[in-house]
């Protein structure tokens, strides 16, 4: 086992750059600056506790990501989605150039480790602190592809991960009225939705005891601020999480942020949220179709779905602050102008709940992408820093391009109404909801011009509508300057050849090579 002291930068990654417009800096600054994942805090906090040098940090859209970690390192952890994923690729490159042995988890790990495979020496798809012993210490060849293979049975507590919630999470280390506590009370989810990295992860609730030390912990430390569940699925054991909850005085509660079907929201349950201090919920009802059962109503579809789902939603709010509603618009359950329109009544019937319109994505690893690559659906030379809304990555099935986009503004207008605007301001919500609302409309305004830009584009440019048709191909020379001016000053790292994804499965070598940090590493990525 390698027993130096290393130096080990770890950075989470949640934004690809610096935001465009005042609203978008706002955002980031009060709000995507707490979007922080538990996982990196835990990588930190084990690689202290085995007596290491460790720097952590995120990356939220800050000028100067250079500023953010030491130069010099024998190891580096990034953790990130896929829509940032260019933005680890570079780092890593800089990182490797300079000797250290780089190491990529987080969702895009899961999703795509073929293709951090060119980038990282190590891709992780599920980690414990016996692996990351094991990574630390060397002995795997490079490029290797890591997992535990076991459940995670436990975390660091929040006492234990306060220097990294400090560092993420407050400001100049006093928590500001925006700050957030990531909490996990469970891994896993027990729904299999096609489009879902977790679809195949067993549920597994984490030991309840730890969970009630560590609320009694932020009730004493932290009174009053904002706890954030990070389970998949919250409440799937509902009555066991709320009687820990419940086991903390009613005075000294902390509220708290959660994501859950409303199938689990039941309405005999809702009146225990608003005991427990629930401020926020965010429901997954993903179409109006038959698409998935989270929404709770039975094979309901269509108008009745939208009944159902709106008188939900309506007696939700009577118990907690602020709700956002998960919909996907593009399933090949929509088809037509039907998922707009119950879209648009959604909106008009509940302009205080936010409605996240997203696009499917095609995720590696889902029976959602297995299915559209047989079919050849996936527009495979599209660079994964796109795989992000609004931006299309597939063939919808019944949708051409100008059709979808011109749905997906249209549902965007209709949350821009000026009208819709004024009723969500001032419907009965708290004033920290109402604030993310119109920061998150502004935002919305700038990215809807945007679209409506790109549009325009594809439908002037030959290349470009041949490429979102299916007819060619080859990557249109317009992502190419859209990457490269999301990437910036480190665009030059990452060469046109390279930009188009490695999808498929990831090389895994046959036997392991004792590696040991600052090795000198190749500045050039690995071919496959």
């Amino acid at each position: 086992m390698n027993s130096k002291k290393l130096r080990i930068g770890v950075v989470e990654l949640l934004t690809e750059g610096p935001a465009e417009s005042v609203a978008g800096m706002l955002y980031n600054r009060m709000f995507m600056k707490q979007y922080v994942s538990i996982m990196p805090q835990v990588i930190s906090v084990w690689c202290r506790q085995l007596g290491h040098d460790v720097t952590y940090a995120t990356y939220y859209g800050q000028q100067e990501i250079s500023d953010l970690l030491p130069t010099k390192l024998d190891f580096i952890f990034i953790s990130t989605y896929t829509k940032n994923c260019a933005l680890a690729y570079a780092i890593a490159q800089q990182y490797r150039a300079g000797g250290a042995i780089t190491v990529i988890g987080g969702p895009h790990a899961k999703a795509f480790p073929r293709d951090c495979q060119r980038y990282f020496d190590i891709t992780v798809r599920e980690c414990d602190k016996e692996l990351l012993e094991d990574i630390l210490a060397g002995g795997r060849e490079t490029p290797a592809l890591v997992s535990s293979g076991r459940t995670l049975k436990d975390i660091p507590t929040v006492e234990e991960r306060m220097p990294e919630i400090r560092k993420a999470s407050f400001v100049d280390g006093k928590p500001s009225r925006f700050s957030v506590i990531p909490l996990l009370a469970s891994v896993g989810c027990p729904y299999t939705c096609n489009f879902c990295i977790d679809w195949s992860n067993d549920y597994h609730l984490l030991p309840l005891d730890r969970l009630r030390a560590d609320l009694e912990y932020i009730s004493r430390h932290f009174p009053g601020m904002l706890v954030a569940y990070h389970d998949p699925n919250f409440g799937v054991n509902f009555d066991a999480i709320m009687d820990v909850i419940r086991g903390i005085e009613p005075g000294k509660r902390n509220p708290y942020v959660m994501e859950s079907s409303l199938s689990i929201l039941k309405p005999s349950r809702l009146p225990v949220l608003s005991e427990t201090k629930c401020v926020f919920v965010l429901p997954g009802i993903e179409s109006w179709g038959g698409y998935s059962n989270k929404a709770g109503v039975g094979r309901r579809t269509g108008e009745d779905k939208l009944n159902d789902v709106v008188a939900h939603l309506r007696e939700l709010s009577e118990h907690v602050e602020g709700i956002q509603a998960n919909l996907i618009f593009g399933t090949d359950s929509d088809y037509g102008e039907t998922p707009i329109e119950l879209t648009q009544k959604f909106i008009h019937a509940l302009p205080e709940v936010w409605p996240a319109i997203n696009v499917p994505i095609p995720y590696g690893g889902t029976p959602l992408t297995d299915e559209w690559r047989e079919g050849g659906r996936i527009l495979s030379q599209m660079p994964l820093l796109f795989y992000r809304n609004p931006y299309l990555t597939f063939l919808p099935a019944h949708y051409d391009t100008r059709a979808y986009y011109e749905n997906w503004l249209k549902m965007r207008r209709t949350i821009l109404s000026p009208l819709l605007l004024a009723r969500r301001m001032t419907s009965n919500v708290s004033p920290r909801v109402k604030l993310m609302n119109a920061l998150r409309t502004l935002r919305m305004r700038t990215g809807y011009t945007e679209v409506s830009q790109h549009l325009r584009a594809i439908l002037g440019d030959r290349q470009l509508a041949d490429f979102h048709a299916g007819r060619t191909n080859d990557l249109p020379e317009y992502y190419h300057r859209k990457y490269e001016k999301a990437l910036g000053r480190f665009a030059h790292i990452i060469p046109r050849s390279e930009r188009m994804p490695l999808l498929g499965e990831p090389v895994v070598p046959a036997s392991p090579i004792r590696f040991f940090a600052n090795t000198a590493q190749s500045n050039s990525s690995v071919t496959q």
